[in-house]
């Protein structure tokens, strides 16, 4: 079994057993089988729609090679010298450039990128873009992300269920709603902690640095990365809970402020642009 999978089996049972306990607190036996429905709710949508869960949120569809033959060349040319099955194609109809992985696998992989990327990037930049996911599949980085991905969605669903629906006063505990209802609060940084834990800034460095490697070419990742942080600035995706909790998944933080800052497991694109540079250098290239 891969590390990444061992890794995403612990990162689903330790957060699952946080949010069991923390439902009892709110609501002891009743609580309890809220947040045990809502694990066993999670676990189902990890297994059966883990990998389309970020593509139906960004509204993704499957992209055709006659439809976009410029970009089948591409993700072609750098699949196979990576030695890597050529992962399905999506395209979201958005204006905010941006690109993302998904999928258990490389064989089951999917790769999606907005149109507002393909409209804003030169092929240089591009093929840096892809390459780093490339990358994020070929390391397994996409499993983790996807359960990472699905945890942060259960643990704001249980944080807005238990102030919707109040679970009354435990007789068991004699625990009021108000102590587990703060803990609930404190819940929101702990799905920000589960996407920096469980992702790892660590990887898109790694990425990056995988991507520069395939392609020959970091200032052209360098430039993309620019690039792309400008135009998610001026495009800035809908602050939807769906959406936050895919926020990883993206090449670069989709959300530009505070809460996308909270929701990112993205190093500042200003230190991936320095560490890029810095490889070229060494590289002596140009």
């Amino acid at each position: 079994m891969h590390v990444n999978a061992v890794r995403a089996i612990g990162l689903f049972a330790g957060v699952s057993a946080l949010v069991i306990v923390a439902g009892w607190l709110c609501g002891a036996q009743k609580g309890a089988q809220l947040s045990i429905a809502l694990v066993l709710c999670a676990g189902i949508l990890v297994y059966l729609f883990g990998e389309s869960l970020a593509l139906r949120a960004m509204r993704a569809r499957p992209v055709s090679e006659i439809e976009r033959p410029e970009l089948y060349r591409i993700v072609r040319e750098l699949a196979t010298a990576a030695r890597q099955p050529m992962p399905k194609l999506y395209l979201a109809p958005v204006r905010s450039p941006n690109a993302f992985a998904t999928g258990g696998s490389p064989r089951r992989a999917a790769l999606c990128c907005t149109t507002g990327l393909l409209r804003t990037l030169e092929e240089r930049e591009l093929r840096g873009v892809i390459a780093h996911e490339l990358a994020h599949i070929r390391a397994h980085d996409t499993l983790i992300s996807s359960v990472a991905a699905t945890l942060t969605a259960l643990i704001t669903a249980l944080t807005a269920v238990t102030f919707l629906l109040p679970l009354g006063e435990s007789e068991e505990t004699d625990m009021p709603d108000l102590l587990g209802g703060l803990l609930l609060a404190l819940l929101a940084p702990l799905a920000a902690a589960v996407v920096y834990f469980g992702v790892g800034r660590a990887r898109e460095f790694r990425a990056d640095e995988k991507a520069a490697e395939l392609t020959g070419d970091p200032l052209g990742l360098a430039s993309a990365l620019r690039r792309m942080e400008s135009g998610n600035r001026a495009y800035p995706l809908p602050r939807e809970r769906v959406l936050l909790a895919s926020a990883h998944l993206m090449t670069t933080n989709p959300f530009p402020g505070t809460l996308g800052r909270l929701f990112a497991a993205h190093p500042p694109v200003s230190e991936r642009i320095r560490r890029l540079q810095e490889l070229h250098r060494e590289w002596d290239l140009g």
